[in-house]
């Protein structure tokens, strides 16, 4: 809950304010950027507010209990803030956003007005527009298991367990050719099985799509060379010599969890979960009622 400054609670009480707003976005990669609606620039709580970004807000809609508070920011695309390419990449997915109202005459006398995230945003006529979404925002999502066969939990997380850091499961190397950010291909990648890293994870370690990653197709051995393709390309250049991680992929599958990992006491699905045809079969009394198609 914010608490109320007292000196900016007199200050709007002589009727003569000096007003203005102040945000402040912090990326996931631990990039921050602030901006003001002041025509000077503005510093406090470490951060630096430019003055020229031309960024503003519309009319932040408060509730009270577990309603999610929203707005809408909107702003022009720069060079050297807001860039458009880093838009496209989702560096701005999730990013999170503060707002205050500051005395830019006393930067003491300042009060939170709004926290929470940004959620989608659109670009169009070099202008973007982010819809931000408050903290009660994320009691929103579903939680629990699923009663499904495939495993529900993502490799490597909390759930799984498993160390993707282990030996033989994930390689760091240079990227030799890039078709189009989607297509990644090596003359010779010994020491993993055709189709290792399918469904697994190419992750970019440097250069300007530094901290993209995408979730990889297929993984193929076609004669002596090594070919990687991903669902989506990267949203970024990558050019030769750039250092990726490739990650084994998991087809969620019990028989992977425990063959391919080793981890099958982590194993988060119902693989013994009967079939639709079984739950609707009948009693009989010869045969064998094993679950499998009744034709």
């Amino acid at each position: 809950m914010a608490v109320f400054n007292e000196g900016l609670g007199a200050h709007l009480k002589t009727g003569l304010t000096s007003l203005c707003h102040a945000w402040a976005i912090k990326r996931r990669d631990g990039v921050v950027l602030a901006f003001t609606d002041h025509d000077m620039a503005l510093s406090f709580e470490g951060i630096a507010f430019r003055a020229d970004s031309g960024l503003s807000a519309r009319a932040l809609s408060q509730t009270t209990g577990l309603s999610v508070d929203n707005t809408e920011a909107m702003g022009a695309l720069s060079h050297s803030a807001i860039r458009e390419d880093e838009i496209e990449q989702g560096r701005f997915d999730g990013a999170q956003v503060t707002c205050w109202r500051v005395n830019w005459a006393d930067l003491g006398q300042r009060v939170i007005l709004f926290r929470g995230s940004i959620g989608e945003m659109q670009r169009s006529g070099g202008a973007f527009r982010a819809e931000l979404r408050g903290l009660t925002e994320a009691l929103n999502r579903p939680l629990g298991r699923i009663y499904q066969k495939p495993c529900s939990a993502v490799l490597g997380d909390v759930a799984c367990g498993f160390d993707l850091a282990t030996q033989g499961y994930s390689t760091m190397l240079a990227v030799e050719v890039c078709d189009g950010g989607r297509r990644f291909r090596w003359e010779n990648l010994p020491g993993y099985d055709d189709g290792w890293f399918a469904r697994g994870r190419l992750e970019v370690l440097e250069g300007p799509a530094s901290g993209l990653w995408g979730m990889i197709k297929h993984d193929r051995k076609l004669g002596t060379r090594r070919e990687v393709e991903l669902w989506e390309p990267i949203r970024g250049n990558v050019a030769a010599e750039t250092q990726v991680r490739l990650i084994a992929g998991c087809d969620k599958r019990m028989e992977t969890c425990r063959l391919k990992f080793n981890n099958l006491l982590n194993f988060q699905g119902f693989p013994d979960l009967p079939n639709e045809d079984w739950v609707m079969a009948v009693p009989k009394a010869s045969g064998v009622n094993s679950g499998g198609s009744l034709r």
